[in-house]
């Protein structure tokens, strides 16, 4: 079951970022992520074993190649090699719900755009002049949905906006067929994400190679 959610997320997630897709390596995933300075790849492990991590680690030479696996960052620390490092501060969630309609209504004052993209979809809340508010996409694999950048501006905080891009999302995934919502979350997405059905599945420990220069 977790195998199978990291590897919807993983097809999700480079759908969604419009990377090259995701390439088939003995120990899981590999995601090249052009164009980002702080991230050059990920190898993403569907199975937190210690002879895949280490195997993973050990193919990496290039600086700012990110590992993340379904494990706390604690049991990943002691099998990682020289030169990497564990991201404490972004170990995520995965988290997963069976999708449900809800039709939700913008809260007064806030518009909403979508745009489809493919298999994306890009939604954005305006405000009364037009400024974005909040925003999130969502990417198609199969009969799953994979949430992603859901995000409020600061001065729009505390209004439900968050709460209402989410379900607004997971109504237009229904219509288009899917049944299944996934996404790696944060600390403080986790906390909405629960409060609207979501469900952790696994903790999703993070980790980078960064080797101390010569």
């Amino acid at each position: 079951m977790i195998e199978d959610t990291v590897r919807t997320w993983v097809a999700g997630w480079a759908l969604s970022r419009q990377t090259p897709p995701p390439v088939e390596k003995p120990w899981g995933l590999f995601v090249e992520v052009p164009d980002n300075p702080a991230e050059a790849g990920r190898h993403v492990l569907p199975e937190a074993e210690e002879s895949l991590v280490r195997a993973a680690a050990g193919a990496v030479s290039e600086p700012r190649t990110w590992l993340k696996a379904p494990a706390e960052p604690e049991t990943l620390e002691p099998w990682m090699p020289d030169g990497w490092v564990v991201a404490w501060q972004d170990t995520g969630h995965l988290m997963a719900t069976d999708l449900l309609a809800t039709n939700p209504v913008a809260p007064e004052g806030y518009t909403v755009t979508m745009e489809i993209r493919g298999a994306v979809t890009f939604l954005r809340v305006l405000d009364a002049s037009g400024e974005q508010a909040a925003k999130g996409q969502m990417a198609k694999v199969g009969d799953a949905v994979i949430v992603d950048r859901v995000s409020t501006e600061e001065a729009h905080r505390r209004r439900g906006l968050g709460g209402f891009v989410m379900r607004t999302l997971a109504d237009r995934a229904l219509e288009d067929g899917a049944v299944l919502g996934v996404l790696g979350a944060t600390d403080a997405g986790r906390a909405l994400y629960e409060t609207l059905g979501w469900k952790k599945h696994a903790t999703l420990g993070e980790c980078i190679y960064q080797p101390l220069e010569p």
